[in-house]
């Protein structure tokens, strides 16, 4: 755990600088107790690995809707380019959710609660002061996003698929023969990379249905 703590702290704050553009800061560096040696943490690295992750939702969602808008247009020749840029925020995404679990647990032992304790039980259990109310606004947002990023996968995989019918190979000479099955391929790729955009994992850390009534999806 402290190991972990460390690479991922070394990774994603090169030379002490702040994680998000827009986190907030804490009013003093905390520290555990007991002395393991893991550092200064506390609930303003929590809230700034939550920033980085929402950005990458947002990055996440205009991808898939800059994939629809092209699919749309009928600029299939860009489809294995949309992909990869998908596929390479979804990598990140998976980053940021490691970095984000490694600051939950260290901020929930602090409060004394459960490592894998869910982001409305930290509020629920957030000390006086204006942490709840910070963690609450993340959690809302997150869910929001979620439910966008719900959204615009089925309406990119009902897109897809559309054109996926409308273009199945027929009778037609070698070249387009050779260019149909291409692109054929392309909207199989595109159609698996956008199935795996939902963040099932993330919502389950929200646990969100608990204060919010689930209307985010």
């Amino acid at each position: 755990m402290v190991e972990t703590y460390h690479l991922i702290r070394n990774l994603r704050v090169p030379s002490g600088k702040s994680l998000a553009k827009n986190a907030v800061a804490a009013p003093s560096a905390e520290f555990r107790p007991g002395g393991d040696g893991m550092g200064p943490m506390g609930a303003s690295d929590l809230s700034a690995a939550l920033w980085q992750e929402r950005r990458q939702l947002e990055l996440l969602l205009f991808r898939l809707e800059t994939q629809r808008l092209h699919v749309e247009a009928g600029n299939l020749q860009w489809l294995s380019f949309m992909a990869a840029e998908i596929e390479t925020v979804l990598d990140r995404l998976r980053f940021e959710a490691l970095a984000r679990s490694v600051e939950s647990a260290a901020v929930a032992t602090d409060w004394g609660l459960p490592a894998q304790t869910t982001l409305v039980e930290l509020i629920a259990a957030a000390p006086a002061g204006a942490w709840a109310g910070i963690l609450r606004e993340h959690l809302e947002v997150l869910q929001g996003l979620l439910a966008q990023l719900a959204e615009a996968a089925r309406v990119n995989e009902e897109t897809l698929r559309t054109r996926q019918l409308d273009g199945r190979p027929g009778l037609a000479g070698g070249a387009g023969l050779v260019d149909q099955l291409t692109t054929a391929g392309n909207l199989e790729r595109a159609m698996a990379v956008t199935r795996r955009t939902s963040q099932p994992l993330l919502a389950q850390y929200l646990g969100g249905d608990q204060l919010l009534g689930g209307d985010h999806g």
